[in-house]
């Protein structure tokens, strides 16, 4: 076994033993049908952009600017020393969903604890969203550049943030995350 397998089958197995209980998973996600666990991908894609929209001054329209969306309702991320994150998500293109992700990351340092985020990212040209869609999987960092959004001291959001082709929000309980990067966090296309 190489260092990385190594690396995500630890980080694999501290995620899975820290959100054992939590709340915000779902008991029963292995035994939904297929149609059924759309359905619910879909609702909570819906109620993250509700929250997204509420919480940042100007994110509505720049979603709706955007070629496409992927947004990543529940991330998990978890650990002791050696962390991973794991959510399910679903890209949209207008108001249509046009597909379904995961997303999964490990990552070493000073971790320790579980959290639960929301993650969006926002395709803000044909051809990073081609680029996307067309991948076997979409690690932020390597394939693509991610502008994580700030706020400004005017309450909006960054006007550099706005010219990138790839723009990330990060929401937690408590708000928009600043200071964060989602580099190595990589996004498979699923059945879901």
């Amino acid at each position: 076994m190489n260092k990385r397998q190594l690396l995500v089958c630890t980080a694999s197995a501290a995620l899975l033993a820290a959100t054992g209980g939590c709340t915000t998973t779902h008991p029963t996600a292995g035994a939904e049908s297929p149609t059924t666990k759309r359905h619910a991908l879909d609702a909570d894609s819906d109620a993250a952009l509700a929250r997204l929209y509420a919480q940042v001054p100007g994110s509505r329209e720049l979603v709706a600017k955007s070629k496409g969306t992927l947004v990543m309702p529940t991330v998990i991320s978890a650990g002791l020393g050696v962390g991973g994150s794991y959510g399910e998500g679903e890209l949209r293109a207008g108001h249509k969903g046009v597909g379904y992700y995961k997303l999964v990351g490990a990552s070493v340092g000073l971790i320790a604890g579980a959290q639960s985020r929301a993650i969006f990212l926002l395709f803000m040209t044909q051809d990073a969203l081609e680029r996307f869609e067309s991948s076997k999987g979409w690690t932020a960092g390597v394939d693509a550049s991610v502008a994580v959004a700030t706020i400004g001291a005017n309450g909006q959001i960054d006007v550099k943030t706005l010219q990138q082709p790839v723009i990330g929000f990060v929401l937690t309980n408590v708000g928009l995350m600043a200071n964060l990067t989602l580099e190595g966090a990589r996004f498979i296309k699923t059945e879901a």
